[in-house]
């Protein structure tokens, strides 16, 4: 379960019109949900927004009525996260109201949330422990939602609202920002669900080429990154799902076991209300051994003093070709997905995704999950990097080909 921390008070001339959002609502309803294929009537579906983004909850909360669903609100006040960490005690922080969400996790068959902020800095000098407690508390929610989603009957979907606050912290006007939205998520479109299928379908053609190469491991060399990550068997790599909107990356849960090397992040990462840059992180045996960042570190040691946080869930890669996202956001949802001149890398500390297991995840017991290296945390924190590099498959048969090289796929 994902926390969103809330935005402005008022809009500008500058938002959206009511027609695209009505736009991004039918591709969140009708083509995020359900893996590509929308809701259908009867379903439930648990809608998460900020007050700031209410012009976006009413259109995706109308968009649910009219395809036959039915709406669980989860309706956030602005600007109150830090008070409440502030007045918590320990044991209010890990307080889990288990009968609560294990109804709720049973009644939604989907859920759709909206990041939009109106200070991206809320909880900076919060001790991170207080955060890393609340957090970890909702571990069993994650879990039912996980068995659920491994099962086939639970789908989820994550995009933005972009208020000035947060166009400001990305150094671009509200309209510039937006112009960022709007033209990645294909709501200058006539039609953007056919041309997310089309996208989708191009995504589709490059999972098809990695997953038939029998890849045991990469080998990522360039500026500020030289480490080797072994996939492991039983992987596949996923994209295109409509987990997120937008998204135009490639990525594999791979065998955590396997990360070695050092790497260095050139995007700064926004985490638990805090700016966190200049991130540099050393692997030994699948362990992060060494840590350092230039800003905010605190936090960072804190998250990775998590539960097996300081181990690899997830290693990404974009196609600069796809991404139609060319300015940084400050928001990690478009940062992954960024293009730029050499595309994107990224990986994340924490939680693997067990649908990037290539049979039947509701058949896999948490011990078999563990004895593969597929990693299990409450956490899940992608940092990313826009710096040129190289990707080179080893295969299992001994034979390497270079994959990826200046943000483009070399594959056939």
């Amino acid at each position: 379960m994902q926390v969103f921390y809330a935005i402005v008070p008022s809009m500008t001339n500058a938002a959206p019109s009511k027609a695209v959002l009505r736009k991004y609502a039918q591709v969140l309803v009708n083509l995020a949900l359900n893996s590509g294929k929308g809701i259908k009537k009867g379903d439930v579906v648990r809608l998460t927004v900020s007050e700031s983004a209410k012009p976006l909850y009413v259109e995706i909360r109308n968009q649910i009525l009219r395809s036959g669903g039915h709406v669980i609100s989860n309706y956030l006040a602005d600007d109150v996260s830090r008070d409440a960490l502030e007045l918590s005690s320990p044991n209010q922080l890990k307080f889990f109201p288990s009968k609560y969400l294990k109804g709720l996790a049973d009644q939604i068959d989907h859920s759709i949330s909206i990041i939009s902020e109106t200070n991206k800095h809320e909880l900076e000098g919060i001790d991170p422990k207080k955060i890393m407690l609340r957090n970890a508390s909702v571990k069993p929610y994650i879990e039912w939602l996980d068995t659920k989603e491994n099962a086939g009957k639970y789908t989820w979907t994550l995009a933005l609202y972009g208020t000035p606050a947060m166009a400001k912290e990305a150094g671009l006007s509200q309209e510039k920002y937006w112009d960022q939205i709007i033209t990645a998520c294909f709501l200058n479109e006539a039609d953007p669900i056919k041309k997310w299928r089309q996208v989708f379908a191009q995504n589709a053609q490059i999972l098809k080429k990695l997953n038939s190469l029998k890849i045991d491991k990469l080998y990522i060399k360039g500026e500020g990154v030289d480490l080797w990550v072994k996939l492991g068997p039983n992987r596949k790599w996923l994209g295109g799902s409509g987990r997120n909107i937008p998204s135009f990356e490639v990525f594999i849960s791979p065998d955590w076991r396997g990360t070695q090397g050092h790497i260095e992040f050139n995007q700064p990462l926004y985490r638990y209300g805090s700016l966190i840059e200049g991130i540099k992180l050393d692997f030994k045996n699948g362990l992060v051994v060494k840590s350092s960042a230039t800003k905010n570190y605190p936090v960072l040691k804190a998250m990775l003093a998590n539960p097996n946080a300081n181990k690899t869930g997830e290693f990404s890669l974009t196609d600069k070709r796809l991404s139609r996202i060319n300015k940084f956001m400050a928001e990690t949802l478009f940062d992954e997905n960024i293009s730029g001149p050499y595309g994107n890398t990224h990986i994340a500390l924490g939680r693997a995704y067990q649908d990037s297991y290539t049979g039947n995840p509701a058949k896999v017991t948490k011990s078999q999950w563990a004895k593969w290296g597929f990693n299990d945390s409450v956490v899940h924190t992608d940092i990313i990097s826009t710096t040129r590099r190289i990707v080179t498959a080893y295969l299992s048969d001994g034979s390497s080909k270079i994959i990826y090289k200046d943000g483009i796929f070399l594959i056939s």
